[in-house]
């Protein structure tokens, strides 16, 4: 699988990374119930088929995807790079909230460090920029860290450009992680390019809109979905939004029927083709999701293509 530098820093990754928010199973913001021995599973399937990289963060299960990762690293020959995130706690009675501050970060560091399992976190990054006051105290915090030897690089998640400047005023931003897809595209305008003339890596997340560019998301699934799933109640998968993402989803399977590819690989390409991103986060729970998804590093969209899809895109746009 392709790999390319992230950023400025010494971090090879292949163009597609293991999104592990799923496999943390049911919690507030949860997909619904997860099989352990399956999310294992899906993660040594993903390194079989060269994506040498994982994205997780602490709040995915409460801490119960890092210690998922944790388990699945003990019975790999070689560790991928493993990337998490900070500034999203919860208490004894399970509710999450934002914080910033010096020392919940390095509490959240170490804590996450002994769930992966690890020595050294090859990324860190500041997961939403709540409170917006306290980004520089964070981002400093971050910066110390790395001093110390506990984290290799550091980046950010959602950020907008006046908060990356903030950030870069401290400490160079390894990179960005800002959701982009055929259906969430507001990042191209101003983010992205800014991105990409300072050299910020960008490893952008969702680019199968949850599910609804996977070509597999109908109506009647959205229906039967757990109770635990947010997507249930998302109001991306309830009208008047939801005919717009299936039409979406229709334009990708045109162009996957002609490639022998599948929708999902076609709309993660399309989030690939744009200059400024480096690689993208493809959630899965199972080995068969990431066969899915895997041939998505490797395909590069024809203009023609291209055309098929903007023109979607322009139809179907709010």
């Amino acid at each position: 699988m392709q790999r390319q530098l992230l950023g400025g820093s010494d971090l090879e990754v292949s163009r597609l990374g293991l999104g592990a928010w799923a496999i943390g199973g049911s919690w507030k913001y949860g997909w619904g119930s997860q099989d352990d021995a399956d999310s294992i599973r899906t993660i040594h399937r993903a390194l079989e088929l060269g994506i040498n990289w994982i994205d997780t963060a602490p709040v995915y299960g409460l801490g119960h995807s890092e210690r998922v990762i944790g388990r699945a690293l003990k019975d790999t020959s070689e560790r991928p790079l493993v990337f998490t995130k900070c500034g999203l706690v919860w208490d004894d009675a399970h509710r999450v909230s934002h914080m910033l501050k010096r020392s919940s970060i390095e509490s959240e560091i170490d804590a996450s460090l002994r769930r992966l399992g690890v020595d050294v976190l090859d990324l860190c990054q500041i997961h939403w920029p709540n409170p917006d006051e306290d980004i520089e105290e964070a981002w400093e915090a971050l910066a110390t860290l790395r001093e110390r030897g506990k984290i290799r690089h550091i980046g950010v998640s959602n950020f907008s450009v006046a908060q990356l400047e903030r950030a870069r005023s401290i400490a160079e931003v390894t990179s960005l992680q800002p959701p982009f897809s055929m259906i969430f595209r507001d990042v191209a305008e101003e983010i992205l390019p800014y991105c990409f003339e300072r050299g910020i890596g960008v490893i952008n997340y969702s680019p199968m809109a949850s599910g609804l560019l996977t070509g597999a998301m109908t109506r009647e699934r959205i229906r039967s979905l757990p109770d635990d799933d947010w997507r249930k109640t998302n109001k991306e998968f309830k009208e008047p939004k939801l005919t717009r993402n299936l039409k979406l989803a229709d334009a990708a399977r045109a162009v996957a029927a002609d490639r022998g590819c599948t929708v999902a690989e076609v709309a993660i390409a399309w989030t690939l083709r744009h200059p400024a991103v480096t690689a993208a986060i493809a959630g899965a729970r199972r080995p068969e999701q990431v066969d899915g998804v895997a041939g998505a590093a490797e395909l590069e969209l024809s203009d023609a293509e291209v055309v098929v899809l903007e023109a979607a895109i322009e139809r179907h746009s709010e």
